[in-house]
């Protein structure tokens, strides 16, 4: 069994793909602080993303690492800066100091945020991101990619949408993503031979998706769970929300139309 790192592994993702990864390989847990619930006997390892020394020890000896860890929602510069910029340079350099094979970078549709909903994209677009929070995961993804071709390691990144147990409203009936979906495509990245450098959007089988997901499934991902399953009550959930014309015509939602004084939404 490999051994596999997690950062990240008290937030919600993080304990999800805990409970769904366990008994597939070793896991070693990371994060800033130690969660209630982690068994006593759990390989863990606190350690600060800014903290470089702290990083070092919590990849030694591992194969490979799930990255979830950092700020998971827009915040203030200096915030996303420490966490999720400077935090990941350290990991992804901890990575190869440590001689990690595989790393696979949670980043998040908010990367691509700006595009409209009626436009289907696929993983080669331009970055669009729409918060700090989404160019922060842009960054994350020019890392991982400047760390596969010039440091060889093998590097999956995964446009992540919702992660939970059904989508709650219109939006997430086009970007959710089932934990054991996801799961699947973090197997994939850290598994398959085949694996240089690949984006992958973090979706489940999706009627309505936005994004194009090919490359998931060149390499063999096949969802098992279905949006409209629960499109009755995300439609229902729908119709009580206020209207948010900058948020509801972008990709982003209301990570576009936070702080949004720019020009009103055009069809491109």
């Amino acid at each position: 069994m490999q051994k596999i790192l997690i950062t990240g592994a008290a937030g919600n993702v993080g304990s999800r793909l805990t409970a769904l990864l366990k008994d597939i390989y070793r896991l070693r847990l990371s994060d800033i602080r130690t969660p209630a619930g982690f068994a006593a006997d759990a390989d863990f390892v606190p350690a600060d993303l800014i903290d470089k020394a702290a990083i070092e020890r919590a990849v030694a000896g591992v194969d490979g690492i799930v990255h979830l860890g950092g700020i998971s929602a827009e915040g203030p510069w200096d915030t996303i800066l420490n966490a999720n910029i400077i935090g990941c340079y350290n990991l992804f350099e901890a990575a190869r100091l440590a001689k990690v094979q595989r790393v696979v970078f949670a980043s998040s549709n908010h990367a691509v945020g700006f595009y409209p909903r009626r436009r289907r994209i696929g993983v080669e677009v331009p970055v669009r991101p729409d918060s700090r929070y989404g160019v922060s995961k842009a960054f994350g993804e020019a890392v991982g990619a400047l760390y596969a071709y010039k440091h060889g390691l093998r590097v999956t990144c995964l446009r992540i949408g919702n992660v939970a147990d059904a989508p709650i409203d219109q939006r997430r009936l086009a970007i959710w993503v089932q934990p054991e979906d996801l799961a699947q495509l973090v197997r994939i990245g850290l598994e398959h031979p085949d694996i240089r450098y690949e984006i992958f959007y973090g979706a489940s089988d999706n009627e309505r998706a936005w994004w194009d997901n090919a490359a998931a499934h060149r390499y063999g991902y096949r969802p098992r769970f279905r949006a409209e399953d629960f499109r009755g009550a995300a439609l229902a959930a729908q119709a009580k929300l206020s209207s948010d014309p900058i948020g509801d015509w972008y990709q982003g939602g209301t990570f576009c139309s936070d702080e949004h004084d720019g020009d009103v939404p055009a069809a491109y």
